[in-house]
């Protein structure tokens, strides 16, 4: 219909908090923009909100991973477009793999401008590197720049715990050539998306097949992952009957 896409001229902080108050006219907001924005909106709308929640996504490297898989998929996920927020953040790796994988993996994200902070682990290993010390905010860090945390773990369920405290929910990957392993983590993992050998970038609604994409949603209900416009409709019941009674 005519008029159906609006444009709020006025970006002011009182017009937004404003129109998060506008519930008769309003179905559901969608904030889009930093974990700022998106904390405001959530905690002061009396509409529905869709959360597109911040994108602190991580790389496992299994013990069983491929190594030139493991490398090409890490500097994809981080390098190929760090700003966006299915880009990865933290490198996980088992340290049954961390010494014969970490230091090409380290070299390739390096010739591709990515700078790291990482565990005491992972200092050692790399210890010829340029490496910085990895605390407790950039576990809980979304970057979006070409910085990497990265950590050795003693095993599968350690990288689990790891992401279940410090994940967002949007997008996880696994690198493994063990079926169970990646079975695990699968079922495991509370994200929206979760990659078995796949780059986290492909979180998108245009790479899902839905289209322009509205924003990928974080949270359980109404939508989760990349949203299209079929992902935000409803059900309307229609009925027609010839007089039938309950």
């Amino acid at each position: 219909p005519e008029d159906c896409v609006q444009l709020v001229g006025d970006t002011s902080r009182e017009t937004a908090a404003e129109m998060m108050r506008l519930r008769e006219y309003i179905d559901v907001l969608i904030p889009r923009g930093g974990a700022g924005l998106i904390r405001a909106v959530v905690e002061n709308s009396t509409i529905p909100v869709i959360e597109t929640g911040v994108g602190n996504c991580h790389i496992y490297v299994d013990e069983a991973a491929d190594k030139e898989m493991a490398v090409a998929i890490t500097v994809n996920a981080k390098a190929s477009r760090p700003s966006v927020c299915n880009a990865a953040e933290t490198l996980l790796i088992h340290e049954a793999a961390a010494r014969s994988m970490l230091p090409d993996i380290a070299a390739a994200l390096k010739a591709a401008g990515v700078r790291l902070r990482g565990c005491e682990k992972t200092r050692e290993i790399l210890a010829d590197g340029d490496i910085g010390p990895a605390d407790e905010r950039d576990w809980e860090t979304e970057y979006l720049d070409y910085i990497l945390a990265v950590r050795v773990v003693s095993s599968l369920d350690e990288a689990i715990e790891h992401i279940s405290r410090y994940g967002s929910g949007h997008s996880e990957c696994i690198v493994t050539d063990n079926h169970r392993a990646a079975e695990r983590f699968t079922s495991m993992v509370d994200a929206a998306a979760v990659y078995v050998n796949a780059s986290t970038r492909f979180t998108d609604g245009g790479e899902f097949g839905m289209g322009a994409e509205i924003g990928i949603s974080t949270q359980k209900l109404h939508a989760r992952g990349p949203m299209g416009l079929r992902q935000l409709t409803t059900t309307k019941f229609i009925v027609y009957g010839d007089g039938q009674i309950r």
